[in-house]
């Protein structure tokens, strides 16, 4: 035999017993699984208890300057601390900085939440009389985490990212 032709036979054989060891260690984990390991995070339902205890949020955007300020639009920051009850209300405390309008320190606010089996929700937050903010959510990881945008006023551009930060 030729060298030439072992050196090609060699690589095909190693090929050969890669492709059975891949084919068995798939058919192994298949049947070796538990239907409840075979799932992933899809699975999981949420509900207003999934946003059940007290958040930091991040904000972030812009919004409108007020016409006796000078009209246009502000960036605008801030930070959050909001509690879900799990029945649908929340109460928070924020304190949110504008480019334009300055802070606004120990701001208190109340709202309403419902939250979908798919893990969206819509927030109806009252900053202050007569104000409503409308925020659509996407809950994470069972409840630890929350991404956020405002919905409404129009004007509002602000997105938010909440963490848990007690403990269920």
């Amino acid at each position: 035999m030729s060298r030439s032709a072992k050196v090609t036979r060699e690589p095909s054989l190693k090929r050969s017993t890669f492709i059975a060891t891949l084919a068995a260690v798939i058919v192994s984990a298949t049947l070796f699984t538990s239907p409840a390991e075979a799932q992933d995070d899809r699975s999981f339902r949420c509900n207003n208890r999934t946003l059940e205890g007290t958040y930091g949020i991040q904000v972030t955007g812009t919004r409108p300057v007020p016409p006796p300020l000078g009209g246009g639009i502000e960036s605008v920051i801030g930070v959050v601390i909001r509690t879900y009850n799990g029945f649908g209300n929340f109460t928070q405390i924020d304190n949110v900085k504008g480019s334009v309008t300055g802070v606004t320190p120990d701001r208190p606010g109340f709202g309403t939440y419902v939250v979908s089996e798919n893990c969206t929700a819509v927030t109806y937050l009252q900053p202050a009389p007569g104000i409503v903010i409308e925020e659509r959510m996407v809950i994470m990881h069972d409840g630890s985490e929350v991404r956020a945008m405002t919905l409404s006023p129009a004007g509002i551009m602000v997105t938010a990212v909440s963490k848990r930060i007690d403990r269920r």
